[in-house]
């Protein structure tokens, strides 16, 4: 979707996306990128997810872009973080502990602007596009990272004629036209979550998977 589109869900305290908990496959196969406890890691769309605050309580640096200063601003207080704020043309920059997030664009972040990164967690990004933007998300994310780090990629698989999203469904056929080129695609796990999301069954989808992907680059 479009950033006005975000802009205003955030502004509406529309956030049903948000996970109250930290993303269980992400505990389970964190480890299975292999980057080690410490490295510097990217998550983009970040909103104020709860798993930037479980990576860097495992020992890793973590940098979030997220369009809304709203969620970047309820982050910090949700989580107690006193940060430092820099202003830059593009991003305003909020730094604390082994955590940087970065407000603004995503399609204007900079190789420069993220520095290098070992590894890359996308839970929430990919399957906030609607299916012409998610090309152009995967060959800025390719543009900044240099197709260097490995990804643990999380998505959603459901009938997307039930529901008009976000989030949106993404099957692994797509997962293979926007990857393979520059990854290794290696699906990690698949599961039935449709009992436990009330909002999605309200809307009248009848199957929904999420499914989780290791993606190792085929350059390193």
């Amino acid at each position: 979707m479009h950033a006005e589109f975000w802009r205003v869900r955030w502004s509406q305290g529309q956030i049903g996306f948000h996970q109250r908990a930290v993303e269980t496959l992400l505990k389970t196969h964190w480890n299975d990128l292999r980057v080690g406890n410490e490295a510097r890691v990217f998550v983009p769309l970040c909103g104020k997810s709860l798993d930037m605050i479980w990576l860097r309580d495992l020992g890793a640096h973590v940098v979030g872009v997220e369009l809304s200063d709203i969620a970047v601003q309820a982050f910090c207080a949700e989580n107690g973080l006193p940060t430092r704020r820099r202003v830059l043309e593009d991003f305003d920059v909020y730094e604390a502990s082994r955590l940087e997030l970065l407000c603004g664009d995503y399609f204007r972040l900079t190789p420069r602007l993220l520095g290098g990164v070992a590894a890359v967690y996308d839970r929430a990004a990919l399957i906030s596009f609607a299916a012409e933007l998610r090309a152009p998300y995967v060959q800025h994310m390719i543009g900044i990272t240099g197709a260097r780090a490995p990804i643990l990629l999380i998505t959603l698989e459901y009938p997307q004629t039930e529901m008009q999203g976000p989030p949106f469904s993404v099957d692994s056929d797509e997962i293979d036209r926007l990857y393979s080129r520059f990854f290794v695609i290696h699906e990690l796990a698949r599961r039935d979550v449709l009992a436990s999301e009330h909002r999605m069954r309200a809307k009248g989808v009848s199957r929904l998977s999420e499914v989780c992907y290791r993606l190792l680059p085929r350059l390193t």
